[in-house]
């Protein structure tokens, strides 16, 4: 949706054109799964169950999905297969907001001033791009926004920020290359604090060393904010590359293991077949997903409108 405002025709067109390939994908697979037949049947749910696996929607997620439409059917005795696009659309639709990942009505707590949002994920998944678009964004809807640079392992990561905070105008905490991580989103916390900022959004390290080295780093990193905001971080979003499919759901896996993950981003929609996948992650993690990205576009990161995604996914 407009970030604080009703989902926009412009971007109803991105999310559209960003779910393209999947939309193409998924139907085509579902086209060959029904041919011939008139009435869903044991072998077009055993068709459906390989579709939805190979989009990525993930084995037990796809397990729960049949399993519905097979009572679903048990119970309306004749389903024919023109209704199997509506039924799948309506039980994918009730998964999503059984698993929290309803329409948001606001993306931030506007009681907790500054909210602050600890970022994660590995690198390569557009973690620190979507920071600067996050900023933008919050910006653009009047918000003070504050970065940290706390992702200092790599120098890249630091300076790929900085550029950010310049583009989009929003100021920047920075200690460089090898600075201690947690020392900069001390700094970054106490800034907002000062100066008054609406949204903190701190950057970490993008790397998934192995797990109780990333739990005690991000555990330093949360001690530290809190000794400024007691409840701080008040969001930790992690950041999902969408295109690598059950990789990302590992990830997740590794990251919700490591640290109190509340919130779900998944980059790269508008290059992949894959999009099934942000199905699969919010079933399995009891997650809500956020923010979905479907374009380059600084515009084309998008609240998560679980109505919006499902309509698209299924338009014709």
């Amino acid at each position: 949706m407009g970030f604080f405002g009703l989902f926009s025709k412009k971007e109803k067109e991105s999310l559209d054109s960003g779910l393209d390939k999947t939309r193409e994908s998924f139907f085509s697979k579902i086209t060959k799964a029904v041919i011939g037949k008139s009435t869903v049947d044991d072998e077009v749910l055993d068709n459906l169950e390989e579709v939805l696996v190979s989009s990525d929607v993930g084995v037990t997620t796809t397990l729960k999905i049949i399993k519905r439409i097979q009572d679903r059917v048990a119970r309306d005795k004749y389903v024919g297969t023109d209704q199997l696009n509506k039924i799948l659309k309506e039980e994918i639709a009730a998964l999503l907001e059984e698993n929290k990942s309803a329409t948001v009505a606001s993306l931030i707590d506007e009681t907790k001033k500054p909210y602050v949002i600890m970022v994660v994920g590995v690198n390569g998944v557009g973690k620190t791009t979507t920071i600067g678009k996050l900023a933008y964004q919050f910006k653009n809807s009047g918000k003070k926004v504050l970065l940290g640079a706390a992702d200092t392992f790599r120098a890249a990561a630091v300076d790929q920020l900085n550029i950010w905070a310049e583009r989009v105008d929003v100021p920047i905490v920075s200690q460089g290359m090898n600075a201690d991580p947690a020392s900069v989103a001390f700094d970054t916390v106490k800034s907002g604090v000062a100066q008054q900022s609406d949204v903190v959004i701190i950057d970490t390290a993008g790397r998934l060393h192995n797990k109780v080295n990333l739990m005690n780093e991000l555990s330093k990193i949360k001690r530290v904010m809190q000794k400024v905001i007691p409840d701080a971080p008040h969001e930790i979003l992690l950041v999902l590359d969408a295109s690598t499919g059950q990789n990302a759901i590992e990830q997740a896996r590794q990251f919700t293991a490591a640290t109190e993950v509340n919130a779900l981003a998944l980059t790269k929609l508008d290059g992949t077949a894959k999009g099934g996948v942000v199905i699969g992650i919010s079933d399995e993690f009891k997650i809500p997903v956020k923010y979905i990205g479907v374009g380059e576009k600084i515009t084309d990161l998008q609240a998560f409108d679980r109505v919006a995604f499902v309509d698209s996914l299924f338009a014709k």
